[in-house]
């Protein structure tokens, strides 16, 4: 795997006292209701990030239901959450022994006081300490430069067009060659590669994974696209608990056709696992 030793010195956060744990943690109202003041520390532009609230309602449901490890999550985002109070919803719509599924809603309130829901989730969860040791895979890590040769928005003499306020929760450092979007010079494919961080040093968990499939600049840029490319839909599998350190995310878009795209993601860990897995649609603007 590529050398990620040069890593920036950071002080590291542990897991459940981080940044992170701390904008994703809930208060239980009454069972099944939770309330959050969603954070704009994880904001792109205006909106909220959509793996961030991805993070929250995962983190509700491991409350509510018996087991705690996300396997399979999908989430439809039906409008654009704002920092602020936000109520989540849960409920439990089967319980199994090795699995169990539930439901959830994040709701905020409009100008005219009228509840709006803006993102809804279907998962299923399990032990992931419990799965089998067998893995027969055809996938390979993906092959991109060390952590000293690749680049963040701390590196440019101005901030990264597009970035915002989560940028700085975050550490990513992208592979050059999916990079000339920075520079005015993209290169026409639909890929993106990063290493991939918390700011704090806080290692990756299952919940955190859940983040960093929607956490890199979209592959819209590297098409020659620009502007906000929100989420329509997003599934993501998470396939084992991740090894301490950075961590790898790929993405790729094949095809772009009527203002929308796909973007399938990878999550490898410093043991080449291919610890999470996600596709997700987004509209992008044309023209």
């Amino acid at each position: 795997m590529p050398e990620a030793a040069s890593a920036p010195a950071v002080t590291r956060a542990g897991i459940g006292d981080s940044e992170f744990d701390r904008d994703t943690a809930l208060t239980l109202r009454a069972p099944g209701v939770y309330d959050i003041d969603l954070s704009a520390g994880w904001t792109i532009i205006n909106a909220v990030n959509g793996g961030y609230l991805l993070a929250v309602l995962g983190r509700a449901l491991a409350d509510t239901l018996p087991h705690a490890d996300p396997f399979t999550i999908s989430a439809h985002y039906l409008t654009a959450s704002q920092p602020g109070p936000a109520v989540v919803r849960t409920e439990v719509v089967r319980t199994g022994r090795t699995l169990s599924t539930g439901q959830a809603s994040l709701f905020q309130y409009d100008e005219r006081g009228r509840e709006v829901e803006r993102i809804r989730v279907l998962a299923s969860y399990g032990d992931l300490d419990a799965l089998p040791d067998d893995v027969r895979t055809t996938a390979k890590p993906p092959a991109f430069p060390p952590m000293d040769q690749c680049f963040g928005p701390q590196d440019g003499p101005a901030p990264v067009s597009g970035s915002s306020a989560i940028a700085d929760r975050l550490m990513i450092k992208i592979d050059p060659s999916t990079l000339g979007w920075a520079l005015g010079a993209p290169s026409g494919k639909g890929e993106m590669r990063a290493w991939f961080g918390l700011a704090d040093g806080r290692d990756a968990d299952p919940l955190s994974l859940l983040l960093a499939v929607d956490a890199l600049p979209p592959t819209a840029f590297e098409i020659g696209l620009k502007g906000w490319v929100p989420t329509v839909e997003l599934t993501v599998h998470v396939r084992t608990r991740p090894a301490p350190g950075p961590l790898r995310v790929s993405i790729t878009t094949r095809n772009l056709a009527g203002g929308f795209l796909e973007e399938d993601a990878e999550v490898w860990d410093g043991e080449d696992r291919l610890v999470a897995q996600s596709r997700q649609l987004a509209r992008v603007r044309l023209g």
